[in-house]
Parts: structure tokens; sequence; C-alpha cells
């Protein structure tokens, strides 16, 4: 398939090049990495809503979910069980920032490895858990394989694919986390009518099979053109690219690239550098994006679906289902935005999303708080529970083709190679944090905001929508190399691009602008 592109930005490069089955293959292999953090996304709100698993470990919110006088927003509201779930990504956000120096250092591909490594020995400590020290010690355990996945695959896939398919290989991360959430919903459908301590066992357990996936795809994964330059491997690189493009005409994008690398080299802090001025829209859209991402509200669907719905009325078997049937729509709306990102732009994406999710979200808020009121009693009929259902969906859906995959796609794409490393790391750690702190304070919040708490998610879907129309420009169709031209054309960002970073003077910029 013959490729090249046209950018929209002014002076940058087009290269030329064919879409090869090895960028297939490894960009698919490589999005594997995204399958650990979904497994567990998907596995936690379903065991954590087992009533075995929660008599063995969580006596104390078994007995409140069994009593009749129970507020309902409040039954599930427990420290310590929420803890069970949100230690992973405090765990994420620490690994996150060792994972930097071991994928500048070592490649791309070892970092993942490592991930899926940590992920499986914390999935056997879960599996074979005698009580809440293991459960904890397995949770920090996948923790550090999370972060270190979640800090490599972005990058090794943005750097393997196209500039005009960048979009569509990267978000295929995004793909692979929905699929494994969906996979693990189903699994806790059917595990969770298994009688005695069995289900949850298998629920936990069987996440070793996506850890040794991941494993199992690094060690045959070759490392990206820029990471092999980047530690003094060029001829390697070269004869990697031209393999990757399908084409000997390497030597404009493998020029680029070598460019890049000895500028990077001149940054022996990039720890440091980052915090200069003319890396000031990298830092801070690889802090506002995934800090917005996280306050969609997403993971209250995402964690505890399957509590949420069992709060709102719905049975054990009926609240497993429909997170199943949540997760599969959040799965195939993944799948527009691996198909329209390179063609409408990030941008159409993010505003469109976030429009969508903001109108369900209020429609969601106000049927609870009709039915519950703020003292938590209350019955939804069949008719009722549907159509949250439908509302919840459609949110999900508009979060599955915009902020979900896009949370992830943007920060890995707009940083240059002398930063790209930390930048990542930044990106991965406030996603944790964030994810980290929703986790934990969700429970408490359902308990005491009620209803409101999804008016609070609403407020911040609508101030990162606007947030996205003033700050983010488009970054569709440019290559990575070339991503400085995008900022010093924005009408803000601009002014913190010195000339010499676009590679043409002042008087030339002056001249094109007139």
């Amino acid at each position: 398939m013959a490729g090249g592109f046209v950018s929209q930005t002014p002076g940058v490069r087009n290269y030329n090049y064919k879409l090869t089955p090895k960028v297939f293959i490894t960009c698919f292999i490589g999005a594997f990495g995204g399958l650990i953090f979904g497994y567990d996304l998907g596995i936690s709100g379903g065991v954590t809503s087992m009533e075995p698993f929660l008599e063995e470990f969580f006596p104390h919110v078994y007995k409140k979910m069994k009593s009749a006088h129970e507020n309902e927003y409040c039954r599930f509201d427990s420290e310590l069980l929420t803890l069970f779930t949100s230690s992973l990504y405090l765990a994420a956000l620490v690994s996150s920032l060792f994972a930097s120096t071991i994928t500048r250092i070592f490649g791309r591909k070892w970092s993942m490895f490592l991930g899926g490594f940590t992920f499986f020995v914390g999935s056997a400590f879960n599996g074979f858990a005698q009580n809440i020290a293991m459960l904890l010690i397995g949770r920090i355990l996948l923790g550090f394989g999370v972060g270190f996945a979640n800090q490599s695959v972005p990058v090794y896939l943005s750097e393997m694919a196209p500039p005009n398919l960048r979009g569509a290989f990267n978000n295929g991360f995004q793909v692979a986390i929905i699929f494994g959430i969906v996979v693990a919903t189903i699994i806790n459908y059917f595990t969770a009518q298994m009688k005695g301590n069995i289900g949850w066992r298998i629920s936990l357990g069987l996440a070793c099979v996506p850890a040794m996936m991941i494993m199992i795809g690094a060690l045959i994964l070759p490392d990206t053109p820029n990471s092999l330059i980047e530690r003094g491997f060029a001829e390697e690189a070269k004869d990697m690219l031209r393999s990757l493009r399908g084409t000997d005409e390497v030597e404009e994008e493998f020029q680029d690239l070598i460019d890049a690398s000895e500028e990077s080299k001149q940054v022996k802090h990039p720890w440091k550098n980052i915090l200069l001025p003319r890396y000031r829209p990298q830092l801070i859209m690889t802090c506002a994006i995934p800090f917005f991402q996280q306050l969609t509200g997403i993971n209250v669907i995402t964690f505890y679906a399957p509590v949420l719905f069992q709060t709102l009325g719905f049975g054990s078997k009926a609240s497993l289902l429909s997170a199943m049937v949540t997760g599969i729509i959040e799965l195939l709306c993944t799948f527009v935005a691996v198909f329209t990102v390179d063609r409408f732009g990030r941008r159409v994406l993010f505003l469109q999303g976030g429009i969508q999710m903001l109108i369900s979200q209020i429609a969601i808020g106000a049927m609870i708080g009709v039915k519950f009121g703020t003292v938590g009693t209350g019955n939804i009929g069949k008719t009722d529970a549907n159509v949250i259902v439908a509302l919840i969906c459609i949110y999900v859906a508009g979060f599955a083709w915009s902020w979900g995959p896009l949370g992830w796609l943007v920060p890995s794409e707009i940083s240059p190679l002398e930063i790209r490393s930390a930048a990542q790391a930044i990106n991965v750690a406030v996603n944790m944090f964030f994810t980290f702190l929703v986790a934990q304070l969700f429970l408490t919040m359902l308990c005491h905001m009620k209803f409101g708490l999804f008016f609070f998610f609403a407020v911040f879907v609508l101030i990162m929508t606007i947030f996205i129309y003033l700050m983010l420009p488009e970054t569709k169709n440019v290559p990575i190399e070339e991503m400085n031209r995008v900022w010093k054309a924005h009408w803000f960002w601009g002014r913190f691009i010195p000339d010499e970073a676009v590679g043409v003077s002042a008087a030339e910029l002056q001249q094109k602008a007139v």
C-alpha cells in the first residue's frame, strides 16, 4: 500500500513509505501491552462485588451489603476495600518514573518485558492469596507491571508507525485495554456463579495469561529506529527503518531521526530540561490530558461497574451482565477512533466525545437523583434501569472514541526525543495518581455526594472540552520529529518555541506569516 501524506502545518516534511506487514505485525503485538491494564480494570470491580471474596477478606462490607436498612449509596463504602483496588495505581505511578530510565537505556521492548514479568508474579500472589497482606503485595506487583507497560507501549507504537497512520496504530493500545476489560467482565460473569472461593481466585489468577503474552511478544519484537539510534546503533536503525517503510528511500526521515538524537544527547538531564520554557507546551499537555482523562468519571464505570449497578438496585448477576454490555460497547466504539483519528484528527474526536459525555452524564445523575433522592432509598423499575444502562453506554461510547484512546495517543506523540521518555513517564505518573485518587475516593464520594457525584464529573468534562478547543493544536499526519512546528504555529504556545527549534530563522517565520 503506497504511503505519503499532506500535513496541515507549513514546513513539515513529507516522507515516502509503504504500509508494510512488518509495521502492522509489530504494532499489533506491541499493543498487547494494554491487555494487562485492561484486564485489571475489568477484573477488580467484578471481584469486589463477589460475595465469597467479600465474606473472606472484607466481612464488614459483606454485612453492609446484606443489610436491608443500609443506604444504597453507602453499601460498599470501605477504605480497605478501595485500597485493594487503588494500591495498584499508586505502585504504577512510582514504577513509571523508574521505567523512563530503563526505556531510554535498554530500549522500549525490555521495559515492556519487565512490565509483563512483574504483572505475572503479582497475579500469582493474588490468585493464591490467603490474607489481606498477600492481596496488597500482589496488587503492588501488578501496579509495577502496569507502570512499565503504560510508559513504554504508547511510545513504542508512536515510533514504529508511519506518520499518517500513527493515530490508528497507537490506538491499538486502547483497543487492547478495552479488550482486556471485556474479557475480564466475561470471566467475572461465569466465575461469580462458582461455589466457594474458587471463582474469584480464577478471575485474579488468570491475569497471568495477558502477562505471558506481553513477555513473549516483547522477546520477539524489534526495537524502534529511534531507540536504536539513541543507544548508538545507527546502521541497525537505518536497516530497521527501510524494513518498516518498505523502501530504500529513507534518507530524509533517517537524517531527521539522527538530528533529533544528536540534539537529545545535548540534554544531560531530561527531567530538568523538561521544565525549560521551550518544552512548556509538552509539559502542560502531558500533565493536563491524563488529569482530565481520569476526571471524566470513566473509572466510576470501569472500576466499579458491578458495584455501581448493584447500588442502583440491580442483582449480582444482572450487575455483572450490565458491566459486560458496557465493556463490549466501549470496545466496539474504540474502533471508531482507530478508523477516524487520522482522517478527522484528534481535536474533532476530543470535542465531540466531550459533548456526548457531558449530556449523558447529566442525564444519568438526574435519573438517579429522581429515583433515590438524597436518602438513598427507593427502587428502580425495569424500564428506568434499562434507560440508565443505555445512558451509561452512550457515555462510554463517547469516551471510547475520544478521551480513552487520545488520552494515550496525544501525550506519546507530541514530545521531541530528548524529553520523550521523561514526558511519557510524567504522563503515566499523572494518570496513575489521579486513577489512584478516583479509585480510593469513589465509594466514599458516592456515599456522601450521592447522585451529585455525576454532576461533579460533568463539570470537569465541560472544563476539559473547552481546554482542548483553546489549547490543543491538531497533530494528525505530523511526523514526531517535526512536532515543534505545530507548537510554533499555535496562537498561544508559539511564544515558548524558539526559532531554532523549528529549523528556520525568525525572518523566515515572519515572512511566512506575512
